[in-house]
């Protein structure tokens, strides 16, 4: 008997991963550029995919989550190392069949690429301490950085050879890259794939504008003992689902810290400060 193939097509008249060859054929055939191969799982053929649009994996996942880090350097030229007094800060945010849940926190000096792998760091340790690692699980991320690191199991190797890469040059961000490694292998169904940050996709600008308040706030001076939330959206009307003024509801209670956050810097009032972008009513 031939063994199942899984035929991915990148660059077709409908992307996707399809399971004969003669419904891959009219995809490709006659398509100008067209980019597909097969594959013996699933997992490979999506992620030779990463399609842009995320939002095509999304509807048979029971939880899909969104992840986001980002600096801002003051007055530094390209390529310089930012300063001590430039924020920086990750976000997350977690649809679990409607409800929703989201958390940022931010440091000064820190780089962007930290900022991103903890944006992944702690949605996984929360999904965790919610005991729904082992539900399906869609990643969205708009960072290469990471997705790279995971999809290609550069991680896997970095942490064989002591975290060092093959030239014996120590990684960078190599605390947050140990923290991620700890926790990837407690999830049983998880993909990753790649978003275009700064676009039309809805998950990712919320996120965005998440971790820009918080380094607003951090930039303002607000909020400097650590007083990090996480929200729980507990409407799950069909027709408001989608709707951004139903995505986060402040608790009245701290019900869960991040495990990985710098216990000094971060914020709070996160609520408040969204309604003024206005993502409440």
């Amino acid at each position: 008997m031939a063994k199942k193939k899984y035929y991915a097509v990148k660059k077709g008249r409908k992307p996707g991963i399809y399971q004969t060859w003669s419904d891959t054929q009219k995809q490709v055939n006659g398509f100008s550029g067209a980019q597909f191969k097969s594959f013996a799982t699933k997992k490979e053929a999506q992620t030779f995919i990463k399609l842009d649009d995320s939002r095509k994996f999304n509807q048979s996942s029971e939880i899909v989550i969104y992840t986001d880090g980002g600096s801002r350097n003051h007055g530094n030229k390209l390529g310089q190392h930012v300063k001590s007094n430039d924020p920086a800060a990750w976000a997350y945010l977690i649809n679990n069949s409607g409800k929703r849940y989201s958390n940022s926190a931010g440091e000064f000096g820190a780089t962007n690429n930290k900022m991103e792998v903890l944006g992944l760091v702690n949605a996984l340790d929360y999904l965790i301490k919610m005991h729904l690692n082992n539900c399906n699980i869609d990643a969205i991320l708009d960072s290469k950085y990471v997705l790279n690191a995971i999809n290609n199991k550069w991680i896997y190797g970095w942490q064989r050879r002591g975290w060092r890469k093959s030239s014996g040059e120590t990684i960078k961000n190599k605390a947050e890259f140990i923290q991620l490694a700890d926790l990837l292998p407690k999830f049983s169904n998880i993909n990753f794939y790649w978003t275009k940050g700064h676009a039309n996709d809805e998950g990712n600008n919320f996120v965005d504008h998440l971790l820009n308040k918080t380094m607003d706030d951090l930039e303002n001076g607000k909020n400097n003992k650590l007083k990090v939330y996480d929200f729980d959206d507990k409407n799950t009307n069909e027709g408001n689902k989608n709707n951004h003024s139903n995505i986060i509801k402040n608790k009245d209670k701290m019900k869960h810290r991040d495990k990985y956050i710098d216990k000094e810097k971060s914020i709070n009032n996160i609520e408040e400060n969204l309604k003024q972008m206005g993502f409440f009513s």
